[in-house]
């Protein structure tokens, strides 16, 4: 028995392979520091959400932007990489976990110097 699902599986290949086509296949200049931090895909292997982390704030919006435009091609890319029969839809999402992190953190450090 396989240690987790094939879902999951192929999540955790799907960011592997986007993050290497972003990298070194996608030509657009517009594009700057991303990082792919993970990738959802449904059970039935259709839908894939592929969560981005930003570098710059004020670039995120037209960065998501570029990402959601050159779908198709990333997705083309995924096709010649992996051995599946379909390959699942791709949708670009900010991933906030990290924000989300430092905000606990924060809050976790105001809390302390109130009660020491």
């Amino acid at each position: 028995m396989l240690p987790y699902k094939r879902s999951r599986r192929v999540g955790d290949l799907i960011r592997e392979e986007v993050a290497d086509i972003i990298m070194n296949k996608l030509k657009d200049p517009r594009v700057g520091f991303i990082t792919v931090t993970g990738a959802d895909v449904t059970e039935d292997l259709k839908l894939a959400k592929v969560y981005v982390s930003i570098l710059k704030e004020e670039e995120k919006e037209a960065t998501l932007e570029i990402l959601n435009s050159a779908k198709g091609f990333i997705r083309a890319e995924l096709a010649k990489r992996m051995r599946m029969k379909f390959i699942p839809a791709l949708t670009f999402r900010v991933d906030e976990s990290l924000a989300y992190g430092n905000r606990i953190e924060k809050l976790l450090k105001e809390i302390k110097q109130e009660n020491p």
